[in-house]
């Protein structure tokens, strides 16, 4: 008895011990209860079991509409894919598994679906001008369910628009827009247009639920408001640096070109750039200068000028003679002179002398020397000056003309004794310097030349030496020929000669001492008497 109740008790603890080793037979849903799925993206719901060695599965849908995706079953669970995720699928899914003689459980788990999958989209309208109407477009692209959505249109922190799509009916996903038209000014530019996209729906769980997009507005205006800076201003001395800054509105940025009015009124065209730089002022950049601002989106243009001044002492830039500095004897001569300064320079172009006398001189850029003569050549100065200082400039005129005032000297003299010496010396005047030659006239009348220097030196002078002399000067201009005779006296061999010469010297004297005697008497007397009579004087003497 006693083993019967032992074996009794063991049979029991072996099915307490199976049944509690055996798993009970469950299934659930994954992910369970409620499932909030993004359109256009892919869902995948897992029904898995337990305690079922081979289950069975069922998938469908409440109100039994299609199931909108593809089942697999995997031996112990089973899975319903859904790629991509559609509005078919907004439902609630039941699995049902099956196990043999353990019966079968069920499970349903709900989807709900939305679609926010991006950022808005900003359009503003293109190629549009400050002072016209701008239009702001904002698309919320593939939004789902649009009841829900509300769209905020902001510049910066100000609200331009509001809208909310409350009551819409869509069933589907759709873009939705917001289109604003407002006046923006020229300050607007730059600002950060705003779009914000909400999606608020309370029941769903997901993220994110507000999108933003942002864009510069980037209206197109302009030129307008444009002006010309000048530094260190628009009158300046000689030499300065100059710098103009041309400023403008315009959007997009404005292609500038500056350009200057001549003296001839032509136009100059000069840079490119909104900041025109002259590291060294000259007189020459004195004018009016233009800067123009093209805006070629808007195809407008506006311009700007200002008047800008260099002064300063004269600089003279020409001092010319014309038709050269080298002329010949006759020809019409002109000395020309030009000076840059502000105010204009008073010019004086003189001949350049130490002395009181300055001519010829003019008051002018002009000097005029008609049939110039050879007196005429030499420096001439050039004098510019105004109230900032003055300028000197030189230049030399050269007068080419034939020979002149040709001379010749003898020494000691034309008549000279036999066997001295005799030098004749012949000057003349002229530019280039002339050639002197000397030349003797021969017995048959012919002129042989004999010497080429000025000086012609006769030593030991003989009777053969005596005749006709010529000095000629001569230049590629011109000659001139001067002649001189020598007179050659012989020496006097015979003294017997000289009798007859003191003979009468002899007599000249016996008569010229008792004349001279009596003239001194006589001046002695009247001396004394206080007075003179040749008369008395001679009778008293007789």
């Amino acid at each position: 008895m006693l083993k019967q109740m032992g074996r009794t008790s063991q049979a029991v603890l072996v099915i307490l011990y199976v049944l509690r080793t055996v798993k009970a037979f469950e299934m659930e849903i994954i992910p369970a209860n409620k499932i909030v799925a993004q359109i256009g993206e892919t869902l995948v719901l897992t029904c898995n079991t337990t305690g079922c060695a081979s289950p069975s599965f069922s998938w469908r849908t409440q109100m039994d509409n299609p199931l909108g995706g593809t089942v697999n079953n995997h031996g112990t669970y089973s899975t319903l894919t859904m790629n991509p995720v559609s509005v078919v699928n907004s439902h609630d899914y039941l699995c049902t598994v099956f196990c043999d003689k353990k019966g079968k459980k069920e499970k349903s788990v709900k989807v709900e679906l939305y679609s926010f999958p991006s950022d808005p989209i900003i359009e503003i309208s293109p190629s549009s001008v400050a002072g016209g109407t701008v239009t702001v477009i904002c698309k919320i692209p593939d939004v789902y369910p649009s009841e829900h959505l509300e769209l905020i249109l902001k510049k910066e922190e100000h609200v331009l628009h509001e809208k909310h799509f409350y009551g819409d009916d869509s069933t589907n996903t759709e873009t939705k827009t917001v289109t604003y038209s407002f006046i923006p000014m020229a300050e607007d530019i730059g600002k950060e247009i705003t779009c914000v996209a909400k999606l608020p729906v309370p029941y769903m769980d997901f993220k994110p639920k507000e999108r933003v997009s942002s864009q510069k507005l980037n209206a197109n205006f302009g030129p307008q408001n444009t002006i010309i800076t000048a530094s260190p201003g628009n009158s300046l001395m000689e030499g300065d640096s100059l710098k103009l800054t041309c400023a403008t509105e315009s959007n997009p940025p404005p292609q500038i070109v500056w350009r200057k009015h001549l003296a001839d009124e032509s136009i100059q065209h000069l840079i490119k750039n909104n900041v025109l730089s002259i590291p060294h002022a000259r007189f020459s950049d004195s004018g009016l200068y233009i800067c123009e601002v093209i805006n070629l989106v808007t195809n407008r243009t506006e311009t700007a000028t200002v008047d800008i001044v260099i002064q300063g002492a004269p600089v003279i830039t020409e001092l010319s003679i014309e038709p050269s500095t080298t002329v010949q004897e006759g020809e019409n001569v002109s000395i020309q002179c030009s000076a840059e300064s502000n105010p204009p320079p008073k010019i004086i172009l003189r001949r350049k002398s130490d002395s009181a006398d300055m001519e010829p001189f003019s008051a002018g850029s002009i000097l005029l020397l008609p049939s110039v003569m050879f007196l005429n050549g030499g420096g001439y100065e050039c004098v510019a000056e105004n109230k900032f200082g003055n300028s000197k400039s030189e230049i030399t005129l050269n007068v080419e003309y034939g020979p002149k005032n040709t001379m010749i000297s003898v020494i000691p003299a034309t008549a000279v004794k036999e066997g001295e010496t005799v030098v004749m010396k012949c000057t003349s005047s002229g530019n280039p310097s002339p050639v002197i030659s000397w030349k003797k006239k021969k017995a048959t009348g012919e002129f042989e030349k004999i010497f080429k220097n000025a000086t012609l030196t006769i030593q030991n002078l003989k009777s053969q030496d005596l005749g006709l002399y010529e000095c000629e000067a001569y230049n590629q201009l011109g000659k001139e020929e001067k002649a001189v005779k020598l007179f050659v006296q012989a020496r006097l061999e015979n003294p017997d000669q000289m009798l007859p010469l003191i003979i009468a010297f002899s007599s000249v004297a016996a008569v010229a001492v008792p004349v001279v005697a009596i003239l001194i008497y006589v001046s002695r007397k009247a001396k004394i008497n206080g007075s003179y009579s040749l008369v008395k004087a001679l009778r008293l003497k007789v």
